[in-house]
């Protein structure tokens, strides 16, 4: 298959109404792929498949059974992008068991249950990429973000042990750990912490510069395309170089 082209293959991205999401639903159905954008934002999500030629879930991808039947309606896919992510700006101390329960339901219980439904076919046609984006934070830490930092985290250990599992069917498994990107998730963070945030954020990088949920993208269909065929198990980071140091 040309060089990024994804002729043929049927994807499943998980948030992909905006932000990350969207941009990776953008590129993937710019090189041929047949897109399923899932989401709770039905609205946004209908918009950008207008845009794209993409189709549409309204999905709570934290709900197991629900995941299961769009995916046995809607599969088998060849590729499943688990991007849904929410974050919470909180000293550890400032947040409840609700608050626990929700960030780990989004951010690592989704990615457990769509990847759960989507392997047994991927398996069966030996073929298949999972790409889960994680964060920085959970290579670095995140003051005010732990149970963020946590989840993602769990995400990275996750994406190892389903690489290491699915090898000899022919599936890799990989993460993308993006560090400050310009979306509606970092907009709300600044706006209640202010230009002090977005300052330290920049600040952390090497290139001192937020990044564009483009970048990430790009990131998404190299490693969703034949090119990556070689690559499993890893976790690539797009941010700028991010806890590097300077």
């Amino acid at each position: 298959m040309p060089f990024g082209r994804l002729d043929g293959r049927r994807a499943f991205v998980s948030g992909g109404a905006r932000g990350i999401g969207a941009a990776i639903a953008r590129s993937f159905a710019g090189a041929g792929a047949r897109v399923v954008i899932a989401d709770l934002d039905v609205a946004a999500a209908s918009e950008l498949a207008r845009e794209t030629g993409a189709d549409v879930a309204g999905l709570d991808v934290s709900d197991a059974m629900a995941v299961q039947a769009v995916m046995a309606q809607d599969g088998p896919f060849d590729i499943v992008v688990n991007n849904a992510g929410v974050d919470q700006h909180a000293f550890f101390t400032d947040t409840t068991a609700e608050d626990w329960a929700r960030l780990i339901a989004v951010n690592l219980t989704s990615v457990l249950a769509c990847t759960h439904a989507a392997l047994p076919a991927m398996q069966a046609a030996r073929f298949g990429r999972i790409i889960n984006v994680t964060s920085e934070a959970a290579r670095l830490g995140s003051k005010g973000g732990a149970v963020y930092s946590a989840a993602k985290g769990g995400v990275i250990s996750f994406t190892r042990s389903i690489a290491r599992e699915n090898a000899r069917y022919g599936i890799t498994a990989n993460a993308i750990a993006p560090g400050p990107i310009r979306t509606p998730m970092l907009e709300q963070a600044v706006a209640k912490g202010g230009d002090r945030i977005l300052q330290a954020m920049t600040g952390a990088t090497l290139l001192g510069r937020l990044g564009e949920p483009e970048e990430v993208a790009a990131a998404a269909l190299f490693l969703a395309s034949d090119q990556a065929a070689y690559i499993t198990g890893e976790t690539l980071g797009v941010s700028g170089g991010m806890g590097i140091g300077g």
